[in-house]
């Protein structure tokens, strides 16, 4: 992945985080490290299970200045133009897209299996969410039937990607292929509004 691809998807994510503390009371203190958790929580929760020292953001300082210096802007421009949600759903497509490729490749070249990759692909690509709305004391988002095949899209996106790569090792860019997967998914499911069957218990 090109690096200003990688600084977009965090500063992408980081925007959700610093949305998400809004009407919260939470100090620009908190809105920092809602922003710098959603942006760099899925790639650390892989690396750490990956064994991969130090993880990325630790080794590539810069992403975290990326993440840090997109909330400040974003927790000032907030307070006087409101942001297109559309615009908003879309970035934050690409970034789940670009996020979880990276997982799953990542894991790939750490020898893991096709299962392991997949599931480390959906962490990289989610669970910076799940913990910003945990942080908030919400049902985090990638759970709720509104959010429109977020995960499942991501999980569809990565199998894709480890299947090109396993069996098709001469294909071109399977990673490509991947963050398309997702994110047209993604988009398709925001517009006709595809969802999961929710869990209703009858007892």
């Amino acid at each position: 992945m090109p690096p200003w691809l990688e600084h977009f998807a965090v500063a992408v994510c980081a925007i959700s985080g610093v949305l998400a503390a809004a009407g919260r009371g939470v100090d620009l203190f908190g809105v920092l490290v809602l922003a710098l958790v959603t942006a760099v929580g899925g790639g650390t929760i892989r690396d750490l299970c990956l064994g991969a020292e130090p993880v990325f953001w630790i080794q590539n300082p810069s992403v975290t200045v990326t993440a840090l210096l997109t909330a400040l802007a974003t927790f000032v421009v907030a307070r006087f133009w409101r942001m297109p949600l559309r615009a908003l759903l879309v970035a934050d497509a690409i970034g789940l897209a670009m996020f979880t490729i990276v997982g799953a490749e990542k894991s790939l070249q750490y020898q893991e299996s096709g299962i392991i990759a997949v599931i480390l692909g959906v962490i990289t690509g989610v669970a910076g969410g799940i913990i910003r709305d945990v942080l908030c004391r919400e049902l985090p988002l990638v759970f709720r039937q509104e959010t429109f095949l977020y995960a499942t899209a991501a999980t569809i996106g990565s199998v894709a990607y480890v299947l090109l790569y396993r069996f098709v090792p001469t294909f071109p860019m399977p990673g490509l292929v991947g963050m398309i997967v997702i994110l047209l998914l993604r988009l398709a499911a925001i517009v006709w509004k595809w969802r999961l069957p929710v869990f209703d218990s009858r007892t």
